[in-house]
């Protein structure tokens, strides 16, 4: 008889190599085929609900790895909360509209377009969007995200389409909109008007100049040193486009000037700015003559540096002494301060700009150019004027449109806004909004601050943009040329409403305003039975901010608010933002009962990724050469709330720890080939003392992931799982138990109880990786033996309880635990013990050993306790104990090694002086041949063979 044939050697068919690229369509396939999204809501129905509302990616290429990065967490969070016990759907979203899609349009029609309608465009920015939004949903189910993909909510659906303008008319009847000239930041390459959350800052040059503005008005009214001076003041600016719109200059009332005399001219500029002023312009030799408040300049004239045009002087609270002279130029029509300061002192604030930036009704220098184009030219005109007192260069941050990366500029024009001091159930909206951010849970807390400050500071919320693709303000205006009133009525806005429920946004441009607004409406102003319909669109954020709207709310499992919002950083400005606004402006309540941010994707050197680097890593490339688990196991590595780094070696060195977790279930699904639950499982009290221990660290760890799902610490997850894996099994409990699993009788107590442990293991770290390694779980699941109950996919399962893991008396006996701190100190005592006589070569391997524990009075009662279980747990062949007089703790624990007495067994390898005492088994020690003769009985070759080969 061969020994071999009689051990009990792991099987299984479950591969060490995973070929996840391969395996995970097959999985993918059976979930879509079983319908597993919609298994989990049966099964989970009645159960406390909690929802994720997602926010929505742009339908605009392929994803990227700020997208994997983010939908991957929300997996990781609805599935945990689902495993937990709560019913949480998940219902993806995309943003379909806006200007970066309407531009890949217009580069494919080219000239085209111009001769097409606008409904014909809307088409083709359609296709064009329904088209990403399908490649995109197939990516994220690639990745194994699971939710309602059959059924996505996407804001140019017609539904959705309806709410953004039933949200929009909400805050219009409660007088909350206007339409009003006012500076925005304006694209002129993409020509329509920015929102401050599409406008991001980026390094700019820009020419810089010291300007003279001589004085008109008696300078002796200033201060009587001035008495017959030709004084002048200087403006420091780095928009010189800006200048042909200078209406006035501003001073601050509080700061104190001075007037510089170098020569025959004198300069009137801030004390505080005075010296760098000198050096900057070479004011040669200049001397202070004169001191005075700021508040003396106010309604003093000068001359425009070029124009025939008087310029007055302002007083501003705005103006600083951080740089330039303290004397700004203002040009109302060009900045948001310039603006309000024109208002209050009512100068012209029209804009001479196009919405393309080229400068209009100006000098011949100028005219027809783009305003970054006029900068020289006005320099130069300036230089011929004898007014340009210096020049240089400036590299400073500058705002850029977020769409096309190209810098923005004020522009004077009129929109569309919802006022931020709108009147809100006895407060304002920006109060309201205030005091909801106070009831949110944010994660990280300083996001808190951040979205405060943003929405304390913000100025009026300017919601229309001069595009086609999108949904429109859709409000009628008077037709007779005398009146131009707004109409507003419910009645119409409730028609608005239905007919783009039944025919979408695109409605608008098929019907007249006749066929829109009901029989017999007129004009509360004029009587007029004529309407016109305005044609700009709503900001996109406006739509987005519009999801909680579209998506809760109407049916059971979505009730309103959501209980968690989960977005980048910079979603504190936008959808988070947006979101607030709208929740609170239509329904006095944040939308949203806890928000978390993700950080953005970084190379190694710490740079963005992005496509014109070639610095980023691609998801579904990944997902198609290491598996999708690779890319769901990086997310789970890092530590998401900061800025994350990846890279093809980070995901290799993932890929790495993913195979130690993968061994780590190979290992335990091959010891249990044998093994029914029903049949075979031994009770907790049975258990041999390491299958308990083993069981009692499981269910420690179990505690440990709940507590860390419950944080989204995810990376904590990941962390201690690779150590429990490497560590606490691989290391310690599968390197002992293994002896115990191979040789000892196949029915036997002491292998049935390591099984049971091993299944009670493997039972709850299948469920516990489940919500982040999705597949691998499902594939272990179908190799585990099954337990009562057992649901077909393991995501339809719960997570386990400690108790569940180690029984309750178990787990919280703390005196087994006491018991085995001692036992495993005496371990390691005796494995450098071990180590230190296999460096000698007076062994080779541990089994060639015999150790002789010498403990103190409470470690040897310890260990005589567990007398019987000290040679499994040293993995040596004999354990000798003797009682030391004295000593504490480990050093008072000594080991001594020596080689084991007796032959070695041929079949565990381990030396026994009873070697050959069995005449049936002569080469095999009395453990063997008592496991031998469990096994097959009385000596019989050929049943033997038989017995070891079934």
């Amino acid at each position: 008889m061969e020994l071999k044939s009689t051990l009990n050697l792991p099987r299984t068919e479950f591969a060490m190599k995973a070929n996840l690229p391969q395996k995970e369509p097959t999985i993918l396939a059976r979930w879509q085929e079983t319908g597993i999204y919609e298994r989990i809501r049966e099964a989970r129905k009645g159960a406390p609900i909690y929802v994720l509302h997602d926010g929505p990616p742009y339908a605009n290429g392929s994803i990227h790895l700020g997208h994997a990065l983010n939908k991957c967490l929300k997996d990781f969070v609805v599935k945990s909360k689902t495993m937990a016990g709560f019913d949480a759907p998940y219902v993806p979203g995309w943003d379909c509209h806006g200007l970066p899609i309407e531009i890949k349009v217009d580069e494919k029609l080219g000239k085209k377009k111009l001769e097409m309608d606008p409904l014909r465009v809307r088409q083709e920015c359609r296709a064009y969007a329904d088209n990403f939004l399908n490649i995109q949903r197939e990516q994220f189910q690639r990745l194994g995200v699971f939710g309602r993909f059959d059924r996505p909510y996407s804001t140019m659906s017609p539904d959705y389409e309806a709410v953004i303008v039933e949200t929009l008319f909400s805050f219009l009847e409660k007088d909350a909109i206007y339409k009003g000239l006012r500076p925005v930041y304006w694209c002129i390459f993409d020509k329509t008007a920015l929102a401050e959350a599409e406008v991001e800052y980026e390094t700019h040059t820009s020419p810089s100049v010291w300007v003279k503005y001589a004085l008109t008005s008696d300078p002796a009214a200033i201060d009587p040193a001035l008495k017959g001076k030709k004084v002048s003041t200087i403006i420091w600016t780095t928009t010189p486009w800006t200048l042909p719109a200078s209406m006035a200059v501003a001073f601050h009332p509080g700061i104190e000037y001075v007037a510089l005399e170098t020569g025959d001219s004198v300069y009137i500029v801030a004390e505080a700015l005075a010296k760098a002023t000198i050096e900057s312009c070479s004011l040669t030799g200049a001397q202070i003559i004169a001191r005075f408040s700021g508040r003396k300049l106010e309604n003093i004239t000068f001359a425009h540096p070029f124009l025939d045009r008087k310029i007055l002087g302002v007083l501003a609270d705005y103006v600083t002494t951080d740089q330039g002279t303290g004397a700004v130029h203002t040009a109302p029509s060009h900045g948001a301060d310039d603006f309000y300061t024109g208002t209050k002192y009512k100068l012209d604030q029209t804009c001479n700009v196009d919405e393309a930036g080229r400068m209009r009704n100006g000098l011949p220098e100028y005219e027809g150019k783009t305003v970054f184009q006029a900068n020289e030219p006005i320099i130069e005109l300036l230089k011929k004027r004898g007014v340009l007192m210096a020049q240089a260069k400036l590299e400073h941050q500058y705002p850029h449109c977020w769409r096309c990366h190209n810098p923005v500029i004020f522009r004077a024009t009129e929109q569309w806004f919802i006022g931020m001091e709108s009147p809100l159930e006895g407060s304002t909206l920006r109060q309201r909004a205030l005091d909801e951010i106070k009831k949110v849970k944010w994660d990280p807390a300083w996001g808190e601050e951040r979205i405060s400050n943003m929405i304390a500071t913000r100025p009026d919320w300017c919601i229309s943009r001069q595009r086609v693709w999108g949904v429109p303000i859709a409000v009628f205006f008077c037709g007779e040329k005398s009146c131009g009133e707004l109409l507003r009525s419910p009645q119409v806005n409730r028609a608005v409403v239905e007919l783009f429920a039944r025919e979408g946004a695109d409605a608008w441009y098929k019907h007249e305003a006749k066929e829109i607004i009901p029989a017999g409406t007129k004009c509360a102003k004029c009587g007029g039975a004529e309407f016109r319909k305005e044609m700009d669109i709503i900001d996109v954020w406006f739509e987005s901010g519009s999801s909680h709207a579209a998506v809760l709310g109407h049916e059971p499992g979505l009730p309103w608010p959501a209980d968690l919002y989960l977005e980048g950083s910079d979603q504190y400005r936008g959808w988070f933002h947006s979101s607030l606004l709208c929740a609170v402006g239509t329904r006095n309540q944040s939308p949203y009962r806890m928000v978390i941010t993700n950080g953005w994707t970084l190379d190694p050197e710490g740079r963005p990724m992005s496509k014109s680097l070639g610095n980023g890593v691609d998801p579904v490339d990944v997902a198609k050469r290491l598996g999708s688990e690779i890319v769901r196991l990086w997310v789970a590595s890092v530590d998401f709330r900061e800025d994350v780094h990846a890279s093809e070696e980070l995901m290799q060195r993932v890929a790495d720890n993913y195979k130690k977790v993968r061994n780590t279930f190979k290992n335990m699904l091959g010891n249990l080939y044998d093994f029914n639950p029903a049949e075979h499982a031994v009770e907790f009290s049975k258990l041999e003392p390491l299958d308990r221990y083993a069981l009692v660290l499981t269910a420690d760890l179990t505690k440990e992931l709940r507590q860390w799902y419950e944080e989204f610490a995810f990376h904590k997850i990941y962390q201690r799982l690779n150590q429990f894996c490497v560590v606490d099994l691989s290391a310690f409990y599968f390197d002992v138990i293994k002896d115990r699993l191979y040789t000892a009788a196949t029915n036997s107590q002491a292998r049935r109880s390591a099984q049971t442990a091993l299944w009670q293991i493997a039972s709850a770290l299948v469920k516990l990786t489940a919500p982040i390694l999705s597949f691998t779980a499902e594939e272990v699941w179908q190799y585990l033996p099954q337990g009562k109950d057992w649901p077909a996919s393991v995501h339809l399962a719960r997570f386990p309880a400690p108790e569940e893991v180690a029984g309750a008396s178990n787990w919280d006996d703390a005196a087994f635990r006491a018991d085995w701190a001692v036992m495993l100190s005496v371990r390691d005592v005796a494995l450098k013990a071990l180590e230190e006589e296999r460096k000698k070569e007076t062994i080779g391997r541990s089994e060639e050993a015999q150790v002789t524990i010498s403990a103190a009075e409470h470690a040897h009662q310890v260990l005589e306790r567990n007398r019987k279980h000290l040679r499994e747990l040293l993995k040596v062949s004999s354990v000798v104990l003797e009682k030391a007089t004295s000593g504490n703790g480990a050093a008072a624990i000594h080991v001594k090694v020596a080689p084991a007495q007796g032959t070695k067994c041929e079949r565990c390898w381990t030396y026994s002086t009873h070697v050959g005492e069995d005449k049936q088994y002569p080469t095999v020690c009395e453990r063997c041949s008592q496991a031998l003769a469990e096994m097959f009985g009385p000596r019989n070759e050929d049943e033997i063979g038989n017995k070891a080969q079934n």
